[in-house]
């Protein structure tokens, strides 16, 4: 597959009548529009850098080098003041979101050295030097009446961690968009009779986050996991014993049966380069369809936690939400309400099917279970819990409009009793108490699942949704 990296494009603006007047002032604030190329870089990032524009004819230029560049996010360094048709004639084809950068070198004006220069044309070019915040305004209301999208951050260049914090979360939102834009999304089988809150429509997942969905065939899933030698299972089962905690009572034809699957799984994944998945299907009773997707949890959790997240029910949705999760590095495993313990003020999550194990409290056990409730077969299932402390719920929402939002919510995951019934669940304590989360989380109309992840990561949901043009509402 073909890997794109994710590109910004940064440039500063200025005046250029103020060069020849201010000695100095330029190459000063050149180097600041470095200082800030330098600490963007990262891997799976290209910085396009193309200095300061001071003029239309730079301004014209930019345009141009940002289209051609590719560019997904647009860094707008205001070093100085500068007038907006510069900036506008910059930015107002490329068509890609716009921070707006209003940083001035340190917090504050030496006022006793400037005061002390005794030469008052020095004085105003230290001045402008820190004057990034007069051209803002300016710059904000051309942007809204060019109708341009564009997000602020305002502080310190040097020793403000506010600003940082602000503009590694715009790039690591920018890295799950531009994840979310080439992704591949496989989905198999069929919805879950009756579930009308997971449907969802295909067309506008795409809009929205933009990738590929790639509908897949059981038969092919079948024919990967007969033509599975003796060599890959034995190894699929080595990876079992390693990543999982195998209960005693697990039967080692339902292990082997596992270890099939999982590999038919890995080479389907890899076949068509999926990065996610969603999948159900019921098959009839002794086919050997049934006994596949009966025996794929093992697998679809070991996909979920390297990054491949896979969500049953055919979640389209929440596999979106997973994939999110992951790109922020939370994690991303399926879940549900299952039960509110009032005493404790927690609501009790989790799900049958795949986990997480990459963001479990311990090791995940595996457990053999004579039913999957409410599905067909039996076989091996898996047992978590998610990390003690701060998690993020996320739900990719569809409005009745047309329209997608994301809806979040910051938790804690806490320790205490959980169901020891072979599937991932957890006790999570919301700081507005589990009544008040409920009713207001389900009135923003999410479907029954969620992705949760490890980690208080809404700052970044927030960031992306305003990226991708659409709402986020984070209930607490």
């Amino acid at each position: 597959m073909t890997h794109y990296p994710l590109k910004i494009g940064l440039f500063g603006v200025g005046l250029n009548t103020y060069w020849p007047q201010f000695e100095g002032l330029q190459p000063r604030l050149q180097n600041h529009v470095r200082m800030v190329a330098d600490k963007l870089q990262r891997p799976g990032v290209e910085v396009v850098n193309l200095g300061l524009v001071d003029d239309i004819d730079k301004a014209f230029a930019t345009s141009h080098s940002l289209r051609r560049a590719d560019v997904d996010l647009v860094f707008l360094y205001a070093t100085t003041y500068a007038v907006s048709s510069t900036v506008l004639a910059a930015v107002a084809r490329v068509k890609v979101p716009v921070i707006v950068l209003n940083l001035q070198p340190e917090a504050a004006i030496d006022y006793q050295r400037l005061n002390s220069m005794g030469d008052r044309t020095r004085m105003t070019g230290e001045w402008l030097a820190y004057c990034a915040s007069c051209t803002v305004p300016e710059i904000a209301n051309v942007f809204r009446r060019a109708r341009i999208p564009f997000h602020q951050v305002t502080g310190v260049l040097h020793g403000d961690p506010h600003v940082w914090q602000e503009i590694e979360g715009w790039v690591d939102a920018a890295l799950v968009a531009h994840t979310m834009a080439h992704n591949r999304l496989g989905v198999m089988g069929r919805y879950y009779n009756g579930m009308l809150d997971i449907y969802t429509d295909m067309t506008l997942q795409c809009a929205t986050f933009g990738g590929h969905m790639d509908i897949l065939e059981m038969d092919e899933l079948a024919d990967l996991c007969q033509s599975a030698s003796s060599t890959h299972i034995a190894d699929k089962l080595h990876q079992f014993a390693n990543e999982f905690d195998i209960q005693s009572d697990c039967h080692s034809h339902d292990l082997t049966l596992a270890a099939r699957t999982a590999v038919g799984l890995d080479q389907l994944i890899e076949k068509h380069q999926l990065g996610a998945m969603a999948y159900f299907y019921q098959s009839v009773p002794g086919h050997e369809h049934e006994a596949i997707i009966s025996s794929i949890i093992l697998g679809a959790s070991g996909l979920t936690s390297r990054g491949i997240p896979i969500a049953g029910e055919y979640e389209i949705k929440n596999a979106q939400a997973m994939k999110i999760m992951h790109g922020l590095g939370a994690g991303g495993s399926f879940t549900e309400y299952y039960a509110v313990d009032f005493q404790d003020d927690v609501v009790l999550m989790g799900h049958d099917g795949p986990g997480h194990s990459g963001i479990a409290q311990g090791k995940t056990k595996v457990r053999p279970l004579k039913v999957f409730h409410g599905k067909v077969g039996a076989g091996v299932s898996v047992e978590m819990s998610v990390k003690h402390g701060p998690v993020t719920l996320l739900s990719v929402t569809e409005h009745s409009g047309g329209t997608l939002k994301l809806l979040c919510a910051h938790a804690e995951s806490v320790a205490g009793p959980i169901l020891e019934i072979g599937n991932t669940n957890s006790r999570y304590r919301f700081s507005i108490g589990a009544r008040q989360f409920i009713e207001q989380w389900n009135s923003h109309g999410p479907a029954h699942h969620c992705a949760i992840g490890v980690g208080h990561v809404a700052d970044r949901l927030h960031k992306l949704a305003a990226l991708l043009g659409i709402d986020c509402v984070q209930v607490c």
